[in-house]
């Protein structure tokens, strides 16, 4: 895949639970290091707030050459349906959906770098944008199937 023309990017798997289960499990951000191969961390602002639309949340991202910190905001919290985050100042659109399928839930991950975001990374890398943009890309594709893969044992392990 041509990852230097990709802005968008989505893929589900088939998950033995309940959407509601499914939707409680990845709306908890603070266990978001449980499955993701970047994130290892994530703390909401205000507690009072954990998991409704609006809420703000910090994410610390680790690999093996950096670390860095992301502050994201709740688009969309509609359990059992759709959990939904954008990073930054609209840079990019995270999300997790639900959908009841045969014997539980499919759930898809979705990712989309947002025209504000391709803006960001032009005026902070200049001449090094497309090849970081690619980078940011290439880490989204290959950590999505990563990641549902780890949602569907920890949701199918509880289940049991």
């Amino acid at each position: 895949m041509d990852v230097s023309s990709t802005r968008t990017h989505q893929e589900s798997i088939a998950v033995e639970a309940p959407p509601e289960v499914l939707y409680d499990l990845v709306s908890d951000i603070r266990r978001t290091g449980e499955w993701s191969p970047v994130c290892a961390d994530c703390w909401w602002h205000d507690e009072s707030e954990a998991g409704r639309v609006g809420a703000w949340f910090t994410g610390r991202n680790e690999l093996p050459h950096r670390t860095w910190e992301t502050r994201s905001q709740v688009v969309a919290a509609e359990r059992g349906r759709e959990f939904a985050w954008v990073v930054g100042d609209g840079f990019v659109r995270w999300g997790f959906s639900m959908a009841p399928d045969r014997a539980g839930t499919l759930l898809t991950e979705s990712w989309e770098f947002l025209p504000d975001g391709i803006t960001f990374f032009e005026t902070t890398f200049s001449d090094e944008a497309p090849a970081q943009i690619a980078d940011r890309t290439r880490q989204a594709l290959d950590g999505i199937p990563r990641t549902l893969a780890a949602i569907k044992r920890i949701a199918e392990g509880s289940q049991h």
